[in-house]
């Protein structure tokens, strides 16, 4: 059975009335992460070593700045610039979030990487470890400071819905900006829940005369096979 069968799901309903179902990341994967930044980490400090024996005393400087940066700083630029993802996530198609579903930033970084040393107590992670198998959302010490939380890698969601749908001409003469909103509904609808789907459908029905999700997604549908076809 896959970590991912594992795992559990976290449910979002943004602003905007889309449904996000993400799949929570457990200790297997997030272990797997951390040993491939660990194995990252020490090779430049290794390497870092190597380079302060040959320079001295300022190669002593340089091996201290380095190992602040690896042990301090790795986490939080990657995960702050880098769409929540060190390289050992990345790998795993992991990445850190907020739990509101916002990307991380410096503040739940910083938290969640400094909480870090108390996970890791009393040895081999046992606190963290701990604190994911009994959090509902899998988070470990760090992740409840800081409201964060590990989930696998969102695809994005497939816009080219369109073609399952039986299209329907126009029946009123519309401007490119006019099909253009179409469209852009058409392709959203089967994104967000019915209630936001109808709310806009109501605010689109003057250009065609109908306020029906599906009849606008035919319109949708007949608009992007006529583009196609030019």
């Amino acid at each position: 059975m896959s970590d991912r069968l594992l795992d559990t799901t976290y449910d979002i309903a943004t602003p905007e009335g889309v449904e996000l179902r993400l799949p929570v990341a457990g200790f297997a994967p997030r272990c797997l992460a951390w040993m491939i930044d660990a194995i990252i980490k020490y090779t430049c400090l290794l390497v870092a070593s190597i380079v302060a024996n040959v320079m001295g005393e300022f190669g002593t400087g340089l091996m201290l700045l380095a190992a602040f940066f690896l042990l301090w700083l790795y986490n939080v630029l990657f995960e702050v610039m880098f769409n929540g993802a060190t390289p050992g996530k990345k790998v795993l198609g992991l990445r850190v979030m907020n739990v509101d579903g916002t990307p991380v930033g410096w503040s739940g970084s910083i938290i969640r990487n400094l909480i870090r040393f108390i996970d890791v107590l009393p040895g081999a992670y046992l606190f963290g470890m701990l604190s994911i198998m009994l959090s509902k959302r899998m988070q470990r010490l760090g992740d409840l400071a800081g409201d964060t939380l590990v989930i696998y890698q969102p695809k994005q969601p497939a816009r080219g819905r369109l073609n399952t749908v039986s299209p329907t001409p126009l029946t009123l003469p519309m401007s490119p900006d006019e099909q253009k909103a179409v469209v852009s509904f058409g392709e959203r609808a089967a994104l967000l829940n019915q209630d936001r789907a109808n709310e806009l459908a109501r605010i689109i029905a003057p250009l065609t005369n109908d306020a029906s999700t599906d009849t606008l997604r035919s319109h949708a549908a007949w608009i992007v096979g006529r583009k196609d076809e030019e």
